[in-house]
């Protein structure tokens, strides 16, 4: 099977760029053939054999006049649909895996293929991940910045609300181009011609549903993650907090509630722009932004990870990659997380943005050690798939799909 996986960035920079490189390279080993179609870019890792990819958009550092044609090209790009062709008509896929493709690419890519499928006769699906919001909210998170409350007001199409609420970048001109980019995507019914969307999460899944264009196509089924095989270290004392340190992350609610626990010690692990608040904090340690063997040894050594978001997060890494590691997780019962949990078995809930019952299920946790070893080893036992397991999953929903075709 041929299998082409479209992102709008095709070099390592967030999670949607992992799931991506892991899913191909697995699919790639299991004898099916990937290639990638995205923004040209001088770290991009992957690529195709037609060497079509669409010119580099820095919205940060691009040159005014460049500047001036993106409101344009963030909502409709003739050149994708051109570079795309080529990779189309070279490669020939059978299916055409989306993720994430808003501004960079556009829904623009959507209909190329459509119409390439249509005018060659090909039998090839189109499958998109949905990693966040983004069909649905034009800020791609549900949540007001400027209010700091998470925000269902533009499901059903409402994107005005978006303008109204200067909801991207707390920008007039942003929340406009995003606002329009949802209506005219709408007008022109582009995301029918997807065939099948995965969510991430079962709450995902009921937001996605709230459209009829996408009702009848969603399936969820969680993101992937490797169960690390190396010896589980000696628990020490501490409780770790890890990721990105920002308010929709819940850090604001997580430092009040250290705060009101000085006997506990806590280590931060990440950064963001709620740092300075951090400093000071005699039993906060922050210890930086960690990957690799160095997260995991701070993962696997504390007695357990609080996870506070306060935003409608679908399937933390975070909350899996602790598990997996055989640490417990208290964290925030708010969009996909308590799916992952399982509350009193491999971890704890509490009420997102909480201090309060925050504070109280961090010190129950703490001084119930016999508690935290029954998490621990149901952790160990966390039925997560693999990436082996997910890619073999999406294999047979690719294959059906093209059975109807």
């Amino acid at each position: 099977m041929k299998i082409l996986m479209i992102n709008k960035f095709l070099y390592p920079n967030g999670g949607s760029e992992t799931y991506m490189f892991k899913l191909g390279e697995e699919l790639e080993s299991q004898g099916h053939s990937v290639q990638y179609f995205g923004m040209e870019h001088e770290g991009r890792c992957v690529g195709n054999s037609a060497g079509a990819y669409t010119s580099e958009m820095d919205f940060h550092n691009g040159s005014k006049l460049a500047k001036l044609t993106y409101p344009i090209k963030t909502i409709y790009s003739a050149e994708a649909r051109r570079k795309l062709r080529e990779v189309l008509d070279d490669f020939a896929p059978d299916v055409c895996h989306l993720n994430n493709f808003n501004y960079q690419l556009t829904p623009s890519v959507i209909e190329e293929i459509a119409g390439w499928r249509n005018e060659t006769g090909r039998k090839c699906c189109i499958f998109y991940t949905a990693h966040d919001y983004q069909l649905l909210c034009p800020n791609h998170m549900m949540r007001n910045p400027n209010t700091g409350t998470n925000c269902e007001k533009c499901l059903g199409g409402h994107f005005i609300n978006c303008v109204r609420g200067r909801c991207i970048h707390r920008s007039l001109s942003r929340s406009i181009i995003g606002a329009a980019e949802g209506f005219f995507w709408s007008r022109r019914k582009a995301y029918g011609h997807i065939d099948r969307i995965i969510c991430c999460s079962e709450f995902l899944k009921t937001k996605m549903d709230t459209n009829p264009v996408f009702r009848d196509k969603t399936i969820a089924i969680h993101n992937f993650a490797d169960r690390d095989t190396s010896e589980i270290k000696e628990k020490k004392e501490y409780v770790l907090y890890f990721g990105r340190y920002s308010e929709e992350k819940g850090i604001r609610t997580l430092i009040k509630a250290c705060k009101e626990l000085p006997e506990i010690k806590f280590v931060f692990a990440g950064s963001g722009p709620l740092a300075p608040e951090i400093k000071g904090i005699t039993n906060i340690e922050d210890s930086g932004f960690k990957t690799g063997a160095e997260l995991v040894d701070l993962i696997k050594g504390a007695l357990f990870s609080v996870y506070p978001s306060e935003w409608y997060e679908n399937c933390p890494l975070s909350v899996m990659e602790s598990q997996i590691c055989g640490t417990p997780v208290l964290a925030a019962a708010i969009g996909g997380i308590p799916e992952l949990i399982k509350n009193k078995e491999a971890g704890e809930l509490f009420e997102s943005g909480n201090a309060k019952d925050l504070k109280e299920k961090i010190r129950d946790l703490y001084d119930n050690r016999e508690k935290l070893e029954f998490y621990t080893g149901n952790c160990l036992k966390a039925a997560f798939d693999t990436a082996e397991s997910y890619s073999k999953k999406l294999v047979l929903l690719y294959e059906d799909s093209l059975k109807g075709k």
